[in-house]
């Protein structure tokens, strides 16, 4: 296990999987799920303060939930099916996988992905999103 988690934890994590990527499939959604979790364990950067799954979720930065989803995401709101939670349990117990698999931070750009975002390098693209991950020696615990 990664983080410690409870039901609730996987349902809410779920939904954010899926109002955030289900447009770029499974994969697309585990990947979000790896930052999610990524977040939970990172004690560094912007997530010293976020243990748990809820706290990355609902976390605010400059005034706004990191996730649009929170906001703005009315698939967020629906209940989570049993396949987006069978994955969000994947993540939270063992999966990781390039180029999420140390990321902390994704966006989709609407663009070509750029070389880095917040001043962290791009680690690779799938689909829609580009994935970030701390700055080498910025955030062991995240590796």
């Amino acid at each position: 296990m990664r983080v410690a988690y409870t039901d609730s934890d996987v349902d809410l994590m779920a939904r954010m999987m899926r109002a955030e990527a289900v447009g770029e499939g499974k994969q697309g959604m585990m990947y979000v799920g790896n930052v999610i979790v990524n977040r939970a364990v990172a004690d560094c950067l912007d997530f010293r303060d976020v243990r748990a799954i809820r706290d990355v979720i609902f976390q605010v930065q400059g005034g706004n939930y990191s996730f649009e989803a929170v906001q703005k995401g009315s698939l967020f709101y629906r209940r989570a099916r049993e396949v987006e939670k069978k994955l969000a349990r994947k993540n939270l117990n063992y999966w990781r996988q390039h180029p999420a698999k140390y990321a902390l931070w994704y966006f989709n750009p609407y663009a070509p992905c750029p070389p880095t975002w917040y001043g962290q390098p791009f680690t690779g693209q799938y689909k829609n999103h580009c994935y970030y991950e701390p700055e080498a020696g910025t955030c062991p615990s995240v590796y």
